[in-house]
């Protein structure tokens, strides 16, 4: 059965609510598909803000499914219930080809990040004709590969302003990449957890060197899946600060809500 977001059931507390890992703040939810260009349909949930404008777009790229990846990864969720609200932020989450959560299914297999780009530009394509704006690519581990190899190429890179990268292995993503990054001076922010399993904070200084504009951001105590409220927090207020270009420098969102909850499964 396909998760259906409008399950949520809000509810007005007498007080302020702490906002926990399973803290859901109020959004218009829908779920979502589009086609690739190979004719694979892909399911996935936008969140919008309630009201007002909208000040950004996150188009998120999860991690690899083969290892657990998949749009309902934690820190997208995390987004998903907390942007629109916070921040006046869309969320657009989606699987890619072959990939399965309780949205649902995608269609295809898995193809090694190379069919994926067609994925990337389908879900760009959406969010463009949906009218979104101010569009941003997201993406963590697995997602980052994607990103680096597809964003700063058309028909992707004229439909994003930039990318923030989680945790980036760069397996699959080369100098080459790196250098059509640079070659677009597209901003590019890169979070380096401290402990990371495959790239950490000083060698991913050195390998983003190839893209004068990049900024890598090295975050003290964390790992590669961002566990913990403590990191999920950070890259949220990290990723808000970039998107939305916050003149005040750090940002840092709310950790309580004054308005209707609601509470889904961590």
């Amino acid at each position: 059965m396909t998760f259906d977001p409008a399950s949520f059931v809000f509810s007005q507390p007498s007080d302020v609510t702490p906002i926990r890992a399973s803290t859901v703040l109020p959004a218009r939810r829908e779920n979502i598909e589009f086609r690739t260009a190979d004719g694979h349909v892909l399911v996935g949930e936008l969140a919008l803000p309630e009201s007002g404008v909208i000040r950004a777009t996150l188009i998120t790229l999860h991690p690899l499914p083969t290892h657990g990846g998949f749009m309902d990864s934690h820190v997208y969720r995390k987004a998903s219930y907390r942007l629109p609200a916070l921040a006046g932020i869309a969320v657009l989450r989606f699987n890619t080809r072959g990939t399965a959560s309780p949205r649902g299914t995608s269609g295809g297999k898995f193809e090694e990040g190379i069919g994926e780009r067609l994925d990337v530009e389908a879900a760009v394509r959406f969010a463009a004709e949906r009218g979104l704006p101010n569009r941003w690519l997201v993406g963590w581990s697995f997602g980052t590969e994607l990103a680096l190899m597809y964003g700063a190429v058309e028909p992707v890179a004229s439909q994003v302003e930039g990318a923030v990268l989680l945790s980036p292995p760069l397996h699959r993503a080369t100098d080459v990449h790196l250098k059509e990054w640079a070659a677009s001076r597209k901003p590019l922010k890169v979070l380096v957890p401290e402990h990371d399993d495959y790239l950490q904070p000083a060698e991913a200084a050195e390998r983003f060197n190839l893209v004068p504009q990049a900024r890598v951001v090295g975050v003290e105590g964390a790992k590669h899946l961002w566990v913990g409220e403590k990191y999920a927090a950070r890259v949220l207020n990290e990723v808000v600060e970039e998107v939305t270009g916050a003149a005040s420098g750090a940002v840092e969102l709310p950790q309580e809500w004054a308005g209707p909850v609601a509470s889904a499964t961590p």
